[in-house]
């Protein structure tokens, strides 16, 4: 996760860059990071309105969250303004998420443009197309990559496919894969159904399951659940807790803690879920 961090949650929230009366409800919703949107969520016509707009964002001494902006892809003209006005910012963001991926110049290429002394910001990858995951092994090995984030939507339309999480497993598991072998986190894509709780808390438990370090919301009251999910319960950190126990009265060899086997792999599962326990707690 970015170093500039300043909560322990795992819930990314995404406000439009046009919308300046959201901003402070983003900021102070309770998710880790806080995005501001001058992609998808602004028509062309107003590109310039919400980059613009959207350095107020950023305007706030000790923000409670990480606060970063999803430019536009690099393929585009307001793209490259993007960068143009990101490096022109008084007020400059933690972190910077780049769309539609497909190489890991375009990740250079923002550290070449904004990387300054005093300021080198994350740069996260949105991962959103079939020739993105092609190219996942040399996208994850870009030197300045902070992490990863799955783009459910876009990826859905380019192949002409459902959002069902049966439909998108593969995708969403590839990119798990492929961010675990190169040591980075990776993001879950936003439950597009905003009014069933039920729904929202289902998509998010998947995505812990399978791998995902957090998930990514577009309305406020998605924070809490995103949360509460990615959040170990008190349970799972005393098992943990056993489990290193055991291990270590074992000498690391192969024991049993509550009827079950446990051997080096839980026992490094265990360790680790402690240890981000004990430094964020």
């Amino acid at each position: 996760m970015t170093s500039n961090s300043r909560r322990s949650g795992r819930a990314w929230i995404i406000t439009p860059g046009l919308h300046e009366d959201r901003f402070a409800t983003a900021r102070k919703s309770g998710a880790a990071v806080a995005v501001v949107d001058i992609e998808d969520s602004v028509a062309l016509p107003d590109k310039q309105t919400a980059r613009t707009a959207s350095e107020a964002f950023f305007a706030h001494p000790d923000p409670p969250c990480t606060l970063g902006i999803r430019m536009n892809s690099l393929t585009t003209l307001d793209g490259i303004k993007d960068l143009a006005a990101l490096a022109a910012y008084t007020a400059r963001p933690d972190l910077i998420v780049v769309p539609k991926v497909e190489s890991p110049r375009d990740i250079e290429l923002v550290a070449a443009v904004l990387d300054a002394d005093g300021y080198t910001p994350d740069i996260w990858a949105l991962i959103e197309s079939p020739r993105a995951f092609d190219t996942l092994p040399a996208i994850m090995r870009a030197p300045r990559l902070g992490g990863v984030l799955f783009g459910s939507a876009d990826y859905a339309a380019s192949v002409r496919c459902g959002l069902g999480w049966d439909t998108l497993h593969y995708a969403r598991s590839a990119l798990i894969n492929a961010a675990t072998a190169a040591n980075i986190p990776a993001i879950d894509a936003p439950t597009w159904e905003l009014d069933d709780p039920g729904i929202l808390r289902r998509d998010a438990e998947r995505a812990k399951e399978i791998g995902f370090y957090g998930k990514g919301c577009v309305h406020p009251r998605h924070v809490q659940v995103i949360n509460e999910v990615f959040t170990p319960s008190t349970e799972e950190i005393a098992q943990a807790r056993a489990i290193v126990a055991a291990a270590n009265a074992s000498g690391g060899t192969v024991t049993t803690v509550d009827g079950q086997m446990r051997g080096t792999p839980f026992f490094n599962r265990a360790r680790a879920l402690v240890a981000d326990t004990d430094r964020t707690s």
